[in-house]
């Protein structure tokens, strides 16, 4: 026992002897010295930092200005054209041509998509007395489609495509009860088959009468616009700047006979246009 703490004894005094020579040595004193300076250094600029600014509302409203103002944000008109898109469809319809076995196209309209299972609305006129008729997706997708009801009194025909894209996008539909005159709209389509096209003007009337160039049919009812419209437009949407449809476009009021837009064009309200489809009035 006297050893073992006689040689403790030894080691302590043996590691002060140590820590004493390295103390003395000037390479220690001067590190030392780094160090603390180093140290002091860190808290000088810890405490010249400013303390972080809590943010206002008025600093986060002057963010959305200043995005607004160096943003370019895409026209109503453009947000419509673009929420309507994925519902709008190529409407053709061909007749037997002269052999029996090649089908010839007789015109191309319109349709959009009122139901995600594949039923289109389009004018009646542009499927009338086809043999055979297709419809063309968004995603273009190619698909023969039957006409499963008709409403002639409003020229509208109600399609059920036969083959439809997984992910097809039914569009809105909206009640014309609170439409109004100067209301703003857009006309979605394929005028002479080139689409789709959008043009964007105003609703110019309500509870408007049309009758067709050959007079076999007058309708009634029917909305005013002044979005341009011609041949293949028909059996499009009518769309307000929400992207909803308020009416099916059906005709283009021209006194000459080039059949091309000179400023008014009618579309069938959509409550028409539902019941048609079997859909209840809104």
């Amino acid at each position: 026992m006297v050893d073992e703490a006689a040689q403790a004894a030894a080691r302590r005094t043996a590691l002060q002897q140590r820590w004493r020579a390295r103390a003395s040595d000037p390479r220690v004193l001067w590190i030392a010295i780094g160090v603390l300076f180093l140290a002091l250094v860190l808290v000088a600029i810890n405490l010249s930092r400013p303390a972080a600014r809590v943010l206002t509302q008025e600093d986060i409203d002057a963010a959305v200005l200043k995005t607004l103002e160096t943003t370019q944000l895409p026209s109503a008109a453009a947000r419509a054209a673009q929420m309507i898109a994925p519902s709008i469809v190529r409407v053709m319809s061909y007749e037997k041509g002269p052999n029996g076995r090649e089908d010839i196209e007789r015109g191309v309209g319109t349709g959009v998509v009122i139901v995600d299972k594949g039923v289109i609305l389009t004018n009646l006129h542009v499927v009338n007395g086809a043999d055979t008729i297709k419809v063309v997706f968004a995603d273009g997708l190619e698909s023969e489609a039957t006409v499963k009801g008709v409403q002639a009194e409003d020229d509208l025909a109600v399609l059920q495509a036969l083959k439809i894209p997984d992910d097809l996008i039914a569009a809105t539909m909206r009640s014309t009860g609170d439409l109004m005159p100067g209301d703003q709209v857009v006309a979605v389509g394929f005028p002479f088959g080139i689409g789709p096209s959008t043009s964007s003007g105003v609703v110019s009337g309500l509870k408007r009468s049309f009758r067709s160039p050959e007079g076999k049919q007058e309708m009634t009812n029917l909305i005013q616009f002044d979005a341009a419209a011609n041949p293949g437009n028909s059996g499009g949407p009518l769309v307000t700047m929400e992207g909803h449809v308020v009416g099916i476009v059906t005709a283009i009021l021209n006194p000459g006979d080039q059949r091309t837009f000179i400023g008014i064009g009618f579309a069938v309200p959509i409550e028409n246009a539902a019941s048609a489809a079997g859909l209840h009035p809104f």
